[in-house]
């Protein structure tokens, strides 16, 4: 009896991993279209749940043409290139820029998003470069 109950809780536990994985990839989509959700974290969390449950999920995100080189290098070694972290900042400045032109005469909603932009560009640029 022991055994099988075994196998049901690792099945669901994967399962569940690979749900999870799936809809931290939607999270990661959507962000890259609205402001407040930051694309890479969503993707990393997807990548680390895939690893753990399926391979080929995994390897889809490690081998996609937009975002798997960097979340290869993320795994490898916990750094981005410089190259990266200005495109991110060139992306985080222009989309909160037009968020914030867009919130006219909302002031406190505009001073919440430059607050999160700094946030957000404060972050990047602590994490660890890649050595040249």
């Amino acid at each position: 009896m022991l055994p099988i109950l075994l196998r049901l809780k690792n099945f669901f536990k994967q399962h569940l991993l690979i749900i999870l994985g799936w809809f931290f990839v939607l999270l990661g989509i959507i962000g890259i279209l609205l402001p407040v959700l930051p694309t890479t974290p969503f993707l990393l969390l997807a990548s680390a749940l895939f690893s753990k449950s399926s391979p080929r999920f995994h390897r889809m995100l490690l081998n996609n043409a937009w975002f798997g080189p960097i979340i290869q290098q993320w795994e490898a070694n916990k750094t981005l290139s410089r190259k990266i972290k200005y495109r991110a900042s060139f992306l985080i400045i222009s989309i909160f820029s037009i968020s914030i032109v867009c919130l006219e005469k909302k002031l406190h909603l505009q001073l919440l998003l430059i607050g999160i932009a700094f946030a957000l560009l404060f972050f990047l640029w602590r994490i660890r470069e890649q050595p040249e």
